[in-house]
């Protein structure tokens, strides 16, 4: 299964994905969402009071998240959870945060991006990223 990693840039923050060749679909690294929505210091903990919070959402957390090895700042594989864009949508959802319309605004413009670059892959050429064109802003 060919997966393409890639950093993506959402305002100042890196978000950790991956895209999918055989499901062709994104998948965003749950933490970095997290640390994006939160600004927590203890990603870990705010995810667990989380899902204790939200039973329904702790309910379908194994159905919506994926294991995905990234590799690390020390060079080091880490195995993270990853969502796709609806699993995202639905974590989202429990955040109370100022944030979340922009991601999910980001984030629909990802996964379009993509569509548009898959039927014509020349526009990637032709044209710059989203985060190329953030960056210039």
């Amino acid at each position: 299964m060919a997966q393409e990693e890639i950093i993506k840039q959402f305002e100042t923050q890196k978000i950790r994905t991956y895209w999918d060749d055989e499901q062709e679909k994104w998948y965003f690294c749950i933490n970095d969402v997290v640390e994006v929505l939160t600004e927590t210091t203890d990603i870990r903990q705010y995810i667990k009071r989380l899902r204790s919070r939200d039973m329904e959402l702790n309910s379908v957390w194994g159905t919506i998240c994926t294991p995905h090895q990234f590799r690390s700042t020390d060079g080091k594989m880490h195995a993270v959870n990853c969502a796709s864009v609806e699993g995202v949508f639905r974590i989202i959802q429990s955040i109370p945060s100022k944030k979340a319309e922009p991601l999910k605004q980001w984030m629909a413009s990802v996964a379009a991006e993509r569509l548009r670059q898959m039927q014509d892959p020349e526009r990637g050429i032709r044209e710059p990223s989203i985060e190329f064109e953030k960056e210039k802003k």
